[in-house]
């Protein structure tokens, strides 16, 4: 049984928000973005420097999105480019085991390369390391993106690393349009990771582009302050965005929970308090579990509390994708963990 409110009952429920969550309920998506391979050392708490041994999971967050949707009975469809090598096709092979469908998954050849991370199942003195270097995912086209039908989805999700290089950011530019012109919603994370990008400038200037473009905007508050140019004017940008353009801005605040904004109404959710075991894959078990629980009827206040528990299952786990929770996991938790958190009381 669902334990969540259900839509029209409350002022600020998504039920106000109708091509936005008419467009997820379908739970049918079109995501754009990477694919990737990470690596992290077994058993947890070992350090990469020290490990002898290695397990390997999908990485990237456009798939683990898409894993999470799926692993939640949802339907998503990726579209990228992958490195025509070993470490490409075990890409392919992942999104096979979790259900995305990669039709629109191009492989590359050349020098192009995956992305690779590695990171530890550790919090003191954490590591991640992120080849990024000549990405395949940077390889998508706008050919790429006019291939696909949009009418065929009920939303597009991306994240801001596709718009970090070129053709890549022309190509999801692109796909922005084609999307309005199908009446698709564009739910946009910001997912600020400098390494990816010329500059910070050349960053700024494009995600707010992005974010000024889309329906629903998640991003934390570094992210927004970033985008404002100064993280003191973070908070700003997230009203200012909501107020002229997005019809939800998602404000997350890390262990002080939640504000999202629609229009000019405000709500704050809390967190849900776990021994993590490392920071990595929070902010995309987040977005699966948020998407999916509207894409379910829950309200929007509840469908950030469900999200925000995802990201508390996987951080309590080894590895990103295989961390990501399903319904039967989520409700486990759900039913058995105190939470969440009185935002009120900081």
């Amino acid at each position: 049984m669902k334990t969540g409110k259900r839509p029209g009952h409350d002022k600020g429920e998504v039920s106000e928000v109708s091509n936005l969550v008419d467009g997820i309920r379908q739970n049918n998506f079109l995501i754009i973005g990477r694919a990737g391979m990470d690596f992290f050392p077994h058993p947890p708490g070992t350090k990469t420097e020290e490990a002898e041994v290695f397990h390997s999971g999908l990485g990237g967050s456009a798939a683990n999105t898409g894993a999470g949707i799926c692993r939640f009975g949802g339907k998503a469809a990726l579209v990228t480019s992958v490195s025509d090598d070993s470490v490409g096709r075990y890409c392919l092979n992942q999104l096979d085991k979790y259900g995305l469908d990669r039709r629109h998954v191009k492989s590359v050849g050349g020098e192009a390369r995956n992305s690779l991370a590695v990171y530890e199942t550790l919090l003191d003195g954490h590591q991640s390391v992120i080849y990024r270097n000549g990405a395949a995912d940077f390889q998508m086209t706008v050919e790429d993106v006019e291939a696909v039908d949009y009418a065929a989805y009920g939303a597009l999700i991306t994240a801001g690393t596709v718009f970090a290089a070129e053709p890549s950011r022309s190509a999801a530019f692109h796909a922005f349009d084609l999307a309005k012109k199908a009446g698709l919603p564009i739910i946009f994370d910001v997912d600020y990771r400098p390494y990816s990008w010329p500059s910070p400038q050349v960053a700024e200037e494009v995600l707010s582009k992005a974010g000024a473009l889309a329906d629903m905007i998640v991003g934390n508050d570094e992210e927004f302050g970033f985008m404002a140019g100064d993280v003191a004017k973070g908070l700003g940008k997230a009203k200012e965005l909501a107020h002229n353009s997005a019809e939800v801005v998602i404000y997350k605040m890390g262990p002080e929970g939640a504000i999202t904004y629609q229009g000019d109404s405000e709500t704050r959710t809390g967190i849900y308090k776990v021994d993590a075991l490392k920071p990595t894959g929070a902010g995309d078990s987040f977005m699966a579990g948020l998407i999916a629980a509207i894409a379910a009827g829950y309200d929007l206040d509840d469908a950030i509390l469900r999200g925000s528990a995802c990201a508390a299952i996987v951080v309590g786990k080894p590895g990103c994708a295989p961390a990501l929770p399903d319904l039967t996991q989520l409700e486990d938790f759900l039913m058995t963990h105190p939470g969440p958190t009185d935002p009120s009381k900081g």
